[in-house]
């Protein structure tokens, strides 16, 4: 018996077909799929060119010592051709360690994560509350809701004009604490004042977002889980931390990591509120890059080209760790 068994399976082995190689797999995937491939070919292109050609362009800058004077530039009639160097992984080495890297890389960067993480914070928080509210009954909730959108639906240059006049000195809230008889900081100008208000500014831009997607989370969780728990005895606390958070989970860990991505990169806030050379206490990683790279003289394209590379790498890897996170703690409460 097991005689046969045994023979029946070489014989099988034997007559299996080879696997195709790389070329014929490629060519039967392109007959099955030629339809999807025409289809997405346009957007492919286009990322290329707008994406994947800038991308490796910058990462070759930051392997040069490209500036405003040795890049190839045209003066007239005259075209002077590029004449940087390669220099390997300097523009990184002097970034990360080089003489004075604290005060041009790492206290940007410590500011950075600092903002990042209060600005998230209070943009889930206040949202969240919102939108806690606004899914009550409550009579006229389409008008509030709509009042709460505008700072969304405003355009950011504009919203962040109108702050800008708001905190300047003698502005709208420094009159305001002065009427209160509380004390008037120099929005614009003191250091301190400055971050205050520029994540001041962020949240008042950012929590329509947060607010918008967390409704439509508690929207789509079921009332019987609310009328389940309320049976049970439970108190508002109690289903706001078993039902609700975790009806939320998934909305919530998409909307956190899309703030945190937002957020890092907050490019238009601080260079509008404070303009592309004030605030240096103030300026993020991202805004300090474009300093160097267009607010300066020579412009400094290799290091400017680093950062956005260190940016870019920083945020792959808290991504990476972020959703490996999140999936632990799906297979431990699953």
């Amino acid at each position: 018996m097991s005689v046969a068994v045994q023979g029946a399976t070489g014989q099988g082995s034997r007559e299996r077909d080879p696997r195709p190689g790389l070329m014929e797999r490629l060519k039967r995937s392109y007959a099955k799929h030629w339809y999807a491939y025409a289809m997405i070919a346009p957007v492919v292109l286009v990322l290329g060119v707008l994406v994947l050609y800038p991308l490796a362009e910058g990462v070759w800058l930051t392997l040069t010592d490209a500036n405003s004077l040795n890049a190839a530039r045209k003066i007239g009639v005259n075209e002077i051709p590029a004449s940087y160097h390669f220099v390997g992984f300097d523009n990184y080495a002097d970034i990360l360690w080089g003489p004075g890297s604290y005060d041009r890389f790492w206290s940007h960067f410590v500011w950075t994560i600092s903002w990042t993480a209060l600005c998230v914070a209070l943009h889930y928080g206040i949202g969240l509350g919102l939108a806690l509210l606004l899914n009550q009954k409550l009579r006229g909730r389409a008008f509030y809701r709509m009042m709460l959108i505008l700072p969304w639906a405003v355009p950011t240059f504009v919203t962040v004009f109108s702050w800008r006049l708001m905190l300047a000195d003698g502005g709208a809230v420094n009159g305001l604490l002065s009427a209160l008889h509380l004390p008037e900081p120099g929005w614009l100008d003191d250091p301190l004042a400055q971050k205050a208000a520029a994540v001041l500014v962020n949240t008042w831009v950012g929590v329509p977002f947060m607010m918008i997607s967390l409704l439509g989370g508690l929207q789509a969780i079921p009332a019987e889980l609310y009328e389940a728990a309320e049976m049970d005895g439970a108190t508002a606390w109690q289903r706001f931390r078993h039902v609700t958070l975790p009806g939320l989970r998934t909305v919530s860990s998409t909307v956190v990591l899309l703030g945190v991505i937002w957020t890092f990169n907050q490019f238009a806030v601080i260079f509008l509120l404070f303009g592309g050379n004030g605030a240096p206490d103030a300026q993020l990683l991202v805004t300090w890059a474009y300093r160097l790279g267009f607010g300066q003289q020579p412009r400094d394209y290799a290091q400017s080209a680093a950062y956005g590379v260190i940016l870019l790498s920083i945020l792959i890897v808290f991504t990476a760790f972020y959703r490996r996170w999140l999936a632990r703690n799906e297979q431990a409460n699953g």
